[in-house]
């Protein structure tokens, strides 16, 4: 009983250690892009889209990494829906601009 306890632990903890494989929509397009970012400031961006985005804004808005014409297509519609997604991914801007400067 002990063993399947303790291999349970462990089978809890080794997920966390695997940082790459659980690394967010925008840390993942983060580190694919050609801006020369780096793992720190890639984490530090996911970790503010986190604290400012839903699951499917940050899928949304990991796009934009890719195809910049996606994001000016979002700002200029005049859909409701991109409106308040723009503000949603304004918000995560400013956020991680003040989170991760420095």
């Amino acid at each position: 009983m002990k063993t399947i306890a303790f291999a349970a632990a462990i089978a809890a903890v080794i997920p966390a250690m695997a940082s790459p494989s659980l690394a967010g929509p925008i840390e993942r397009a983060c580190m694919d892009s050609d801006r020369g970012a780096n793992r720190a400031l890639c984490g530090c961006i996911q970790q503010a889209a986190d604290m400012t985005l839903s699951g499917g804004d940050q899928r949304r808005a990991a796009k934009f990494f890719k195809d910049p014409e996606a994001a000016h297509s979002t700002w200029i519609s005049q859909s409701r829906s991109d409106d308040a997604f723009w503000e949603r991914y304004k918000s995560f801007g400013q956020t991680a601009e003040a989170y991760c400067a420095g």
